[in-house]
C-alpha cells in the first residue's frame, strides 16, 4: 500500500471514519429526567444502528481508500471495490439520518402515539456527523482539486548534478591530482610549469578547453499533482508506468512539451501531460 497515493479528501475520510468508531462507543439514547444511574445502550445495543451505519460506514471508508492506495483494485460484477465504498457511506449516512428522526424504531407509536419516546443520544448525533462528511470527502474527492492534493507531501531531494558537470577537485578529493614536488596542497600547476614526470625544457600541454554541454537541459525532479501514465520513448500509446501523486521522478530529458522520466525502478518513459507538476 502506498500512504503517498492519499489524496486530502482520503484523510477526510479517515478522520470521519475515525470519529464513527468513537461514536459507536457513546449514548444511543437521551431521555429526559432520566437519572444518572440509568445505564443507557450505546450504538452497539442498536442492531439496525450496528448494520447500517457503523459498519456500512468503517466499511466503506476502508474501500475507499483501499482503492485509491493499491496500485490495482479488484472489481466485482464489473465494479470497483471503490464504487462499492461510496455507496456504503452514502447509505450509512442516510441511515444515520433515519435513526435520528426515530431513534425508538417505532416503539413510541404503539398504542394511542401519545407517549414521548427517547431523543437521540450524543454517540447517534455523532454518528451522523461523521458519516455525513465520509460520504462528501468519498464523492468529492474527484471533484474538487483541493482535495486532490497529495495528503503527505513527499520530502524535497536533493538537486541531481547535470549532465557533463565535473565533480569538485582538489586535495582530499577521490581521482585529484595530487600535488608535485615543491607544489602546495590543493594548488594547481602554473602555466609554463613542467608537470610531474615531465623532462625539463619540454613544453608543457596546454589544457584543452571544456566543451560545451550539448544542450542547456539539466535533470530535475518533479511531482505529478494527479495520477498520470508514462508512456514508452518508441512513439507508441503503449503505457509502461503509471506515476503517482506524493513521490519524486527525475526528468532526463525534454522532448518538446514533454518529458522523459525514469522511474524509482530505473524504468524510463515519456511523460505527455506536464501541467501542474511540482519541481523539486
Amino acid at each position: 500500500m502506498n500512504i503517498r497515493s492519499l489524496t486530502r479528501g482520503d484523510g477526510v475520510v479517515i478522520g470521519a471514519a475515525v470519529l464513527l468508531f468513537i461514536a459507536s462507543f457513546l449514548d444511543l439514547y437521551s431521555i429526559d429526567g432520566a437519572p444518572d444511574s440509568v445505564d443507557l445502550p450505546s450504538l452497539w445495543g442498536s442492531g439496525p444502528v450496528v448494520f447500517g451505519v457503523v459498519l456500512a460506514g468503517i466499511i466503506g471508508a476502508a474501500l475507499v481508500v483501499a482503492s485509491r492506495s493499491l496500485p490495482q483494485m479488484p472489481k466485482v460484477a464489473g465494479l470497483d471495490l471503490g464504487q462499492f465504498g461510496v455507496a456504503f457511506t452514502i447509505f450509512a449516512a442516510w441511515s444515520a439520518l433515519g435513526n435520528v428522526f426515530d431513534v425508538a424504531g417505532g416503539a413510541d407509536n404503539i398504542g394511542n402515539g401519545s407517549s414521548n419516546g427517547p431523543s437521540p443520544g450524543t454517540g447517534l448525533i455523532l454518528a451522523l456527523i461523521a458519516t455525513l462528511a465520509m460520504a462528501g470527502g468519498a464523492v468529492a474527492t474527484p471533484l474538487v482539486p483541493a482535495l486532490k492534493a497529495a495528503l503527505i507531501p513527499a520530502p524535497r531531494p536533493q538537486a541531481p548534478q547535470p549532465y557533463g558537470a565535473q565533480p569538485p577537485t582538489g586535495y582530499g578529493y577521490p581521482g585529484a591530482q595530487q600535488p608535485g614536488p615543491g607544489q602546495p596542497f590543493g594548488g594547481q600547476p602554473q602555466p609554463g610549469q613542467p608537470q610531474p614526470g615531465q623532462p625539463y625544457g619540454a613544453q608543457p600541454q596546454q589544457a584543452q578547453a571544456p566543451q560545451p554541454a550539448p544542450s542547456d537541459f539539466s535533470p530535475f525532479w518533479f511531482a505529478v499533482p494527479v495520477p498520470r501514465p508514462l508512456f514508452a520513448e518508441d512513439g507508441s500509446q503503449s503505457t509502461i508506468a503509471e506515476l503517482a501523486p506524493g513521490t519524486w521522478y527525475l526528468a532526463v530529458e525534454q522532448r518538446g512539451p514533454s518529458l522523459v522520466a525514469q522511474t524509482q525502478d530505473g524504468r524510463r518513459g515519456v511523460l505527455q501531460d506536464t501541467s501542474g507538476i511540482q519541481r523539486g
